[in-house]
């Protein structure tokens, strides 16, 4: 069983998203980890960052900036 998102994965998101000028609070981040992650929009217009479980959180964190810019155009 994965084991729970944890604050310093989060910080390194919150670097992305300030980055981005993305406000926090519209960024849900459940967690529990889920399969190879992923950003999508969700239909109330927040973005959900969910961590992998199956892949490394480097690996996975490599990817993210760009994944959200191509969610949020």
């Amino acid at each position: 069983m994965p084991q729970g998102v944890q604050l310093a994965q989060i910080e390194r998101i919150f670097e992305i998203l300030d980055r981005l000028a993305i406000s926090r609070e519209a960024v849900v981040i459940p967690l529990r980890p889920q399969g190879a992650g992923n950003v999508k929009r969700l239909s109330n217009g927040k973005l959900e960052i969910i961590v992998p479980a199956d892949i490394s959180f480097d690996q996975w964190y490599a990817s993210l900036e760009g994944a959200i810019k191509q969610v949020m155009s």
